[in-house]
């Protein structure tokens, strides 16, 4: 549930704060007052499309956040019993993607700046904008003449008819065996292509895993090798350096060091310790410091000892590295890709040597192994089919019956499960059974029914949208509806009829509808206004609870425009009353 909603410097929104209630809620306004911008805000939110556009004149950014309360929301997940594609709840999404919630409540934000560039947050967390749309996927769903139109894809009206006839499961179930059957042809496919391809295959992985091999390479080779070959080719500055460092510790060469002047301070600094006590500490300190240095002194000698200059050492190294550079141009994503993935083309390529090389038996037990599959696949698909098609007949009439009372009477509706084509079984099935699922309408009497997501309105398919939702209640998980356009082209008794739909749907979940229909408004638990004001030469839209006779003006106004004569406000308070339960008083 949507429990509150912040914009700051949105288009025509300076800064609005909305605070939210379960229920059914009305948004109106007069026309063009920008009832519009609070949806776009919110689609925005949720992941929509953002660009400088939306940045209120004279702003640098905008931004829009919103709270949810999403009850279990904060209850511990069950790793073992979540699919990473297919998340079904916002609490396993957020478990997945490492955010924790409080008190079953998530914050949402997101800004946008005037170079164009937007961020978005789970919590505290930063997230992209697909991460973003992917989670509040759960939260919000959008009916209208936006982004969210669900009904314009024809891939969501399987979803919509499974989740109808309880088929969720069934589905999740026969997707992972079918893509196992996939698996398996795929495997037996490159066992059965021909022989000189398989040799070909063969020879090239073969030699690869050979060229990789007599380069006997090592872990983190190739960065020991650039070290060394970095000291090797500057050995001169590096000597000089050292032996700059052993002069002017050990004073080498006639210079004058730190260590003998230590050492010749010590006796002083021990004598002054005994004639002050105090200095002990300072004696003890002074040294400490010329045992370090000294220590350090001679390992900075030693090192430069040992120092050799070896020319051959050097082209070994730079010819090992030369060797490591084609090896990784060959078989690494780039020259600068880490030796690991030189290591992993070779397991992998051993992999598939094995598998091009598999025995007659290996291949016979898989052809058996996908026989069974084929049988099962075939028996689970047949299932979820033959129970798709009793489940669209229920649903295109009860879809159909309440369709009727909304204003299109006329209209046929269809959910449409054909068999796919093909021949074979991996060709009429697909990752979701064996159908093609579509709705279908005929908006007007002798018509043939025809695509949905093709010939329907904004406002049909928000109705279709209604209707839908309300044969889906039980089984819905997205508790946060918004309408937009849903009264279209319709009036009198058939927005009474949709007010009645919405506030039954209101029952199961959080409706929020913008509406210019008071028959509908009337209906709403609770009603915000929105209205546009100009002060000091800039526009700006408001958005304000009206309670009380705040609301009867409002209604009367819907009604007649006119929220002064005593009819209208008599008018507005006698549906108030009828509709929401609103006293006359």
């Amino acid at each position: 549930m949507l429990e509150d909603l912040r914009i700051k410097n949105f288009a025509l929104i300076d800064s609005a704060g909305l605070d939210f209630k379960n229920g059914f809620t009305v948004l109106s306004g007069e026309t063009g007052a920008g009832k519009s911008l609070l949806i776009g805000a919110l689609t925005f939110l949720l992941g929509g499309k953002g660009g400088t556009e939306q940045i209120r004149s004279g702003c640098q950014s905008a931004q829009v956040s919103a709270t949810f309360y999403l009850k279990g929301l904060s209850s511990p997940v069950d790793p073992s019993k979540i699919n990473e594609e297919d998340i079904k709840t916002p609490a396993q999404w957020l478990y997945v993607h490492g955010i924790e919630t409080e008190d079953d409540r998530i914050l949402i934000r997101r800004a946008v700046r005037d170079t164009g560039k937007s961020a978005a947050w789970i919590g505290d967390t930063p997230v992209t904008r697909a991460d973003l749309a992917s989670f509040c996927s759960f939260l919000v769903d959008i009916h209208g003449q936006h982004e969210h139109q669900s009904l314009m894809r024809v891939s969501e009206h399987r979803k919509f008819l499974d989740s109808f006839a309880g088929l969720d499961e069934a589905v999740e179930n026969f997707t992972a065996v079918y893509s196992s059957l996939v698996a398996k042809r795929r495997q037996l496919a490159e066992f059965l292509s021909d022989d000189k391809t398989r040799e070909q295959k063969i020879d090239v992985l073969t030699f690869s895993v050979n060229e990789i091999e007599e380069a006997k390479l090592k872990k983190e080779e190739d960065r020991e090798l650039e070290e060394e070959e970095k000291r090797l080719s500057s050995f001169e500055k590096l000597y000089e350096d050292v032996d700059s460092v052993c002069q002017a510790l050990d004073g080498s060469e006639g210079g004058s060091g730190a260590v003998p002047l230590l050492k010749k301070i010590r006796p002083v600094t021990q004598h002054a310790a005994v004639l002050d006590k105090t200095l002990e500490n300072l004696n003890t300190r002074l040294e400490s410091a010329f045992y370090e240095l000294s220590d350090i002194a001679a390992e900075y000698s030693s090192y430069k000892n040992a120092l050799v200059f070896d020319p051959e050492r050097l082209a070994f190294v730079q010819e090992r590295l030369t060797l490591i550079y084609n090896l990784k141009k060959k078989y690494a994503s780039s020259v600068n890709a880490p030796l690991e993935e030189v290591f992993k083309f070779k397991s992998d390529a051993e992999k598939r040597l094995a598998e091009l090389n598999g025995s007659e038996n290996n291949r016979e037990a898989l052809k058996a192994e996908i026989s069974e599959l084929e049988k099962t696949v075939y028996r689970q698909a047949k299932d979820i089919s033959d129970r798709r098609k009793s489940a669209a007949q229920k649903m295109s009439a009860q879809v159909m019956a309440i369709l009727q009372t909304l204003g299109m009477k006329d209209t046929r509706f269809s959910v449409q499960v054909a068999e796919k084509s093909g021949s074979e079984l991996e060709q009429k099935c697909g990752p979701y059974g064996m159908d093609d699922i579509e709705f279908l309408i005929a908006a007007n009497p002798g018509n043939p029914l025809q695509s949905l997501a093709k010939i329907a309105s904004g406002g049909e398919l928000s109705r279709v949208m209604l209707a839908l939702k309300t044969v889906l209640a039980e089984t819905d998980s997205v508790e946060t509806l918004v309408f937009d356009e849903i009264d279209t082209g319709i009036g009198g008794e058939v927005a009474v009829s949709v007010g009645q739909h919405l506030k039954n749907l209101a029952k199961k979940c959080q409706i929020l509808c913008i509406t210019h229909l008071a028959s509908i408004a009337v209906y709403a638990d609770n009603q915000l206004k929105i209205a546009k004001t100009v002060s000091e030469g800039m526009t700006n839209t408001q958005v304000t609870p009206v309670e009380g006779e705040q609301r009867v003006a409002e209604i009367a106004r819907m009604l007649s425009g006119d929220t002064a004569s005593p009819q209208s406000l008599e008018h507005a308070k006698a549906m108030l009353s009828k509709f929401s339960g609103i006293g006359e008083g």
